[in-house]
Protein backbone atom coordinates (compact mmCIF):
# COMPACT_ATOMS: atom_id res chain seq x y z
CA UNK A 1 0.00 0.00 0.00
CA UNK A 2 1.57 3.27 -1.12
CA UNK A 3 0.46 6.28 0.94
CA UNK A 4 1.44 8.62 -1.92
CA UNK A 5 -0.95 6.82 -4.28
CA UNK A 6 -3.74 6.97 -1.71
CA UNK A 7 -3.13 10.69 -1.12
CA UNK A 8 -3.25 11.25 -4.90
CA UNK A 9 -6.54 9.36 -5.13
CA UNK A 10 -8.12 11.36 -2.32
CA UNK A 11 -6.79 14.70 -3.60
CA UNK A 12 -8.68 14.17 -6.89
CA UNK A 13 -12.02 14.16 -5.05
CA UNK A 14 -14.30 17.08 -4.36
CA UNK A 15 -16.31 15.53 -1.55
CA UNK A 16 -15.56 12.67 0.81
CA UNK A 17 -17.52 10.83 3.49
CA UNK A 18 -16.48 11.67 7.06
CA UNK A 19 -17.52 9.27 9.81
CA UNK A 20 -17.58 10.37 13.45
CA UNK A 21 -19.00 9.08 16.70
CA UNK A 22 -20.39 10.81 19.74
CA UNK A 23 -19.45 9.80 23.30
CA UNK A 24 -22.41 7.39 23.46
CA UNK A 25 -21.14 5.53 20.39
CA UNK A 26 -23.80 6.84 17.98
CA UNK A 27 -22.24 7.01 14.50
CA UNK A 28 -22.59 9.79 11.98
CA UNK A 29 -21.35 9.86 8.39
CA UNK A 30 -21.67 12.90 6.16
CA UNK A 31 -20.08 14.17 2.94
CA UNK A 32 -17.69 17.08 3.38
CA UNK A 33 -15.95 19.33 0.88
CA UNK A 34 -12.36 18.21 0.41
CA UNK A 35 -10.09 21.21 0.30
CA UNK A 36 -6.62 19.66 0.10
CA UNK A 37 -4.16 17.00 1.15
CA UNK A 38 -0.95 18.48 2.55
CA UNK A 39 1.68 16.06 3.83
CA UNK A 40 0.04 13.89 6.48
CA UNK A 41 -3.00 16.16 6.80
CA UNK A 42 -6.35 16.17 5.03
CA UNK A 43 -8.28 19.46 5.12
CA UNK A 44 -12.07 19.38 4.80
CA UNK A 45 -14.73 22.06 5.08
CA UNK A 46 -17.74 21.58 7.33
CA UNK A 47 -20.28 24.24 6.39
CA UNK A 48 -23.30 22.58 7.95
CA UNK A 49 -21.89 22.71 11.49
CA UNK A 50 -24.19 20.02 12.79
CA UNK A 51 -23.59 16.55 14.12
CA UNK A 52 -20.12 16.10 12.62
CA UNK A 53 -18.93 19.28 14.31
CA UNK A 54 -20.55 18.36 17.64
CA UNK A 55 -19.10 14.85 17.54
CA UNK A 56 -15.60 16.08 16.71
CA UNK A 57 -15.80 18.69 19.48
CA UNK A 58 -16.35 15.84 21.96
CA UNK A 59 -14.43 13.03 20.29
CA UNK A 60 -11.73 14.32 17.90
CA UNK A 61 -11.33 11.12 15.85
CA UNK A 62 -12.66 10.57 12.35
CA UNK A 63 -12.59 8.12 9.49
CA UNK A 64 -12.68 9.09 5.82
CA UNK A 65 -13.76 6.56 3.21
CA UNK A 66 -13.82 6.44 -0.58
CA UNK A 67 -13.51 4.08 -3.55
CA UNK A 68 -11.10 3.95 -6.46
CA UNK A 69 -13.56 3.22 -9.25
CA UNK A 70 -10.78 2.03 -11.59
CA UNK A 71 -9.53 -0.77 -9.32
CA UNK A 72 -12.72 -1.19 -7.23
CA UNK A 73 -10.51 -0.87 -4.17
CA UNK A 74 -11.92 0.83 -1.09
CA UNK A 75 -9.89 3.03 1.21
CA UNK A 76 -10.25 4.33 4.71
CA UNK A 77 -8.14 7.05 6.33
CA UNK A 78 -8.29 7.27 10.10
CA UNK A 79 -6.89 9.96 12.32
CA UNK A 80 -7.14 12.65 14.93
CA UNK A 81 -8.89 15.90 14.09
CA UNK A 82 -8.22 19.51 14.94
CA UNK A 83 -11.05 21.96 14.29
CA UNK A 84 -9.65 25.16 12.78
CA UNK A 85 -12.08 28.00 13.43
CA UNK A 86 -9.91 31.12 13.44
CA UNK A 87 -6.37 32.45 13.19
CA UNK A 88 -3.73 32.63 10.48
CA UNK A 89 -4.17 29.03 9.30
CA UNK A 90 -7.92 29.65 8.98
CA UNK A 91 -7.34 32.83 6.94
CA UNK A 92 -4.84 31.08 4.64
CA UNK A 93 -7.26 28.20 4.12
CA UNK A 94 -10.10 30.64 3.37
CA UNK A 95 -8.10 32.02 0.42
CA UNK A 96 -7.45 28.50 -0.88
CA UNK A 97 -11.10 27.64 -0.41
CA UNK A 98 -12.20 30.66 -2.44
CA UNK A 99 -9.98 29.58 -5.34
CA UNK A 100 -11.21 25.99 -5.15
CA UNK A 101 -14.79 27.29 -5.14
CA UNK A 102 -14.14 29.19 -8.37
CA UNK A 103 -12.40 26.20 -9.99
CA UNK A 104 -15.23 23.82 -9.04
CA UNK A 105 -17.92 26.20 -10.30
CA UNK A 106 -16.12 26.57 -13.65
CA UNK A 107 -15.71 22.79 -13.92
CA UNK A 108 -19.41 22.23 -13.25
CA UNK A 109 -20.46 24.77 -15.90
CA UNK A 110 -18.15 23.16 -18.48
CA UNK A 111 -19.44 19.66 -17.62
CA UNK A 112 -23.00 20.92 -18.05
CA UNK A 113 -22.26 22.38 -21.47
CA UNK A 114 -20.43 19.23 -22.61
CA UNK A 115 -23.27 16.97 -21.48
CA UNK A 116 -25.95 19.30 -22.77
CA UNK A 117 -27.55 19.09 -19.37
CA UNK A 118 -26.89 21.38 -16.46
CA UNK A 119 -26.40 20.58 -12.82
CA UNK A 120 -29.08 21.63 -10.34
CA UNK A 121 -26.58 24.03 -8.77
CA UNK A 122 -23.62 25.22 -10.80
CA UNK A 123 -21.97 27.36 -8.19
CA UNK A 124 -20.54 26.33 -4.90
CA UNK A 125 -20.76 29.18 -2.46
CA UNK A 126 -18.85 29.65 0.75
CA UNK A 127 -21.31 30.04 3.60
CA UNK A 128 -20.76 32.70 6.22
CA UNK A 129 -20.14 30.14 8.95
CA UNK A 130 -17.92 27.10 8.49
CA UNK A 131 -15.14 25.23 10.21
CA UNK A 132 -12.07 23.50 8.81
CA UNK A 133 -11.59 19.85 9.75
CA UNK A 134 -7.86 19.13 9.81
CA UNK A 135 -7.31 15.37 9.99
CA UNK A 136 -3.85 14.03 10.82
CA UNK A 137 -3.48 10.75 8.91
CA UNK A 138 -2.61 8.02 11.41
CA UNK A 139 -3.81 4.86 9.67
CA UNK A 140 -4.52 3.81 6.10
CA UNK A 141 -6.77 0.86 5.30
CA UNK A 142 -7.10 -0.78 1.90
CA UNK A 143 -10.02 -3.09 1.05
CA UNK A 144 -9.50 -5.07 -2.13
CA UNK A 145 -12.38 -6.24 -4.33
CA UNK A 146 -11.29 -9.81 -3.43
CA UNK A 147 -12.01 -9.35 0.26
CA UNK A 148 -8.52 -8.75 1.60
CA UNK A 149 -7.87 -5.99 4.10
CA UNK A 150 -4.57 -4.26 4.79
CA UNK A 151 -3.85 -1.74 7.55
CA UNK A 152 -0.86 0.52 7.78
CA UNK A 153 0.06 2.90 10.57
CA UNK A 154 1.47 6.19 9.30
Amino acid sequence: MDSKDIKTLIAAREFISVATCDLDGRPNAAPKFLLKVDGDFVYLVDYIIGRTFRNLSLNPRASLSFMDNNSLTGYQINGKVTLVESGKEYEDILKQMQQKQIDLSIKRVIEGVERGKGHKNFEMTIPEQFVIIKLKIEELVEMSPHGTLRREKV
